[in-house]
């Protein structure tokens, strides 16, 4: 090997023994909850139950931790564009870690906030985040009711549903 290849090498050896010292020694692996399958089945079915026996015919979405989607779900009767909304909804609780409709009301008046140029953002009522204590393990995202708040009650009823697991 060359001199440049092993200044290198010492170099690179250096740099890792320094990073290996400069960690905390009580490093730890984070651990945390996230939605199942079953459970964000039971939240969106809930919901959509609670919507259909109240004559509304919605979609429903169900975000895990990190916003992807885990349940999707559109009742047939229900407008195609529902689906679309539902995860926005959806997208905005869980990304704001508060319901769609206190996002609505704090960019209200005002077409320029910096969120309306994301994607999948929207200020509308209907979405709420689902908490374990203080942390945000997703969102259900509801549309198709006749208003916010209807959709936000579905919402509500799918997360009562599963509230134990929820702890």
């Amino acid at each position: 090997m060359s001199k440049i290849a092993f200044r290198i090498a010492g170099i690179s050896l250096g740099a890792a023994v320094a990073f290996a010292v400069a960690a905390p020694a009580d490093a730890q692996l984070l651990t945390h909850k996230d939605l199942s399958v079953a459970a964000a089945t039971a939240i969106a079915m809930t919901a959509i139950e609670t919507c259909k026996t109240q004559g509304y015919n919605v979609s429903a979405h169900v975000l895990g931790r990190e916003g992807q989607i885990v349940v999707a779900i559109r009742n047939p009767a229900a407008g195609f564009a529902t689906f679309e909304n539902s995860m926005k909804k959806a997208y905005t609780a869980r990304t704001t870690r508060a319901p769609s409709g206190k996002f609505a009301e704090t960019v209200k008046g005002n077409p320029n906030a910096a969120q309306f140029f994301l994607t999948n953002f929207v200020a509308a009522q209907g979405a709420l985040p689902i908490m374990v204590g203080q942390d945000t393990i997703g969102a259900i995202g509801i549309s198709g009711a006749p208003g916010g708040d209807k959709d936000e009650a579905c919402a509500q009823a799918g997360i009562d549903k599963v509230s134990a697991e929820l702890r």
